[in-house]
């Protein structure tokens, strides 16, 4: 099949899964198409399956915003064209879905038959939903799609509360390629972060309030008081400047490592011991699956598709959002007995397995090729 991917090339979540999965299209065959505005951060490599398009927003002086939607569905009717793109696969349904829809109807005059897949990630579910004014274009979005996905159940469970939504919705998690977790450092690496003494606690978000990052200090702060530990922060947000001023408050600068957007997750994933994430609200949980990959447990408020990848007792613990003495509680249960520890490393690593991007992209792949076969018999 040929197919075109839309998406934020962003680090985000969506972004990752959207550029994960066509790399991984491509290995099995199909010749895939990248259509944004700037190329996805982990697209690493364009090959004769793999092409990067770009879409550029001219500068017009009449608009106070340029209109994105405007050049992405231009830019997609000529991709179309140009390279018989048959499916598109758009991971967002504001604006990617929007503007996909009305490449369609332009294509549709010229006799070009356009089929799309929306998958929702969360933010435009969650947050478009409670701002009425963009309400009726997500939901018209939505129904237009010929197939709807979503990350989770959780939030298929949301779409359908928020919107009036008339399509039938597929849960297809996100994954990831297990293969790049078969990690091969050694304990001098580890050296490099932490004592040999000391536990190492890891978070990674975007630091943006909905990630609670103040909870995972006030999380670390009573386990540094029971055993020795470093806290290893990866991210950037705006929320960093007041994380480096509570930690100099409460004393406890010294333990804790700020890494900023890192290239080597993987190295510190791999030496870590638990992995915090007390979000407000997770549509999947990304970054929980992939410390839980690096055999990493994970301490995790009980939101949004959170329990959908940690399994409470099992892969590690999950609480009410805002309830921080029971996640540090949990957290120093976990880390107090080294043979328990293992266990709970053990048991991250199995439940990641259910995520493989080796079992969760062909049901893509069968959502492309049923898509495809209704929209020849119409």
């Amino acid at each position: 099949m040929k197919i075109g991917i839309v998406c934020y090339p962003t680090f985000g979540g969506s972004g990752v899964v959207a550029t994960e999965l066509g790399l991984e299209l491509s290995k099995r065959g199909h010749e895939i198409h990248f259509i944004t505005y700037n190329q996805p951060v982990r697209l690493e490599l364009i090959s004769n399956n793999v092409h990067y398009h770009e879409v550029n927003v001219p500068e017009y002086p009449l608009f106070h915003y340029q209109p994105y939607e405007l050049a992405l569905s231009s830019k997609l009717v000529d991709m179309v064209k140009l390279h018989d793109i048959e499916i598109l696969h758009v991971h967002y349904a504001i604006p990617h879905a929007y503007a996909a829809y009305m490449a369609k109807k332009m294509l549709k005059e010229e006799g070009i038959h356009l089929p799309i897949v929306t998958t929702l990630h969360g933010t435009d579910i969650t947050l478009v939903g409670s701002h009425p004014f963009y309400k009726p274009a997500v939901t018209f979005s939505i129904n237009k799609s010929d197939a709807v996905t979503t990350v989770s159940q959780s939030l298929k469970d949301d779409t359908l509360r928020l919107f009036d939504i008339k399509k039938d919705i597929n849960v297809v998690p996100n994954f990831i390629d297990l293969e790049k977790y078969n990690h091969g450092f050694t304990d001098c690496q580890r050296g490099m972060m932490a004592n040999d003494d000391e536990k190492i606690i890891t978070h990674i978000s975007n630091l943006r309030p909905v990630k609670r990052v103040q909870d995972v200090i006030s999380i670390f702060y009573s386990i540094q008081k029971e055993m020795p530990a470093k806290l290893m922060f990866i991210g950037e947000g705006p929320e960093k400047e007041k994380v480096e001023l509570r930690c100099q408050e409460l004393g406890i600068l010294d333990k804790v490592v700020f890494f900023g957007r890192s290239n080597e997750i993987d190295k510190i994933l791999c030496f870590s011991d638990l992995f915090l994430l007390p979000s407000q609200t997770e549509s999947f949980g990304l970054a929980a699956l992939e410390a839980m990959a690096s055999g990493v447990p994970v301490i995790s408020t009980n939101t949004g598709g959170l329990p959908e990848v940690n399994i409470q007792s099992i892969s590690g613990f999950l609480s009410n959002v805002g309830n921080v003495e029971e996640m540090s509680k949990n957290a120093l249960y976990i880390l107090s007995n080294d043979e328990r520890l293992k266990n709970f490393k053990d048991n991250a690593r199995k439940e990641a397995l259910k995520f493989d991007l080796h079992a969760i992209v062909p049901k893509y792949e069968a959502i492309y090729e049923d898509t495809l076969a209704k929209c020849l018999v119409l």
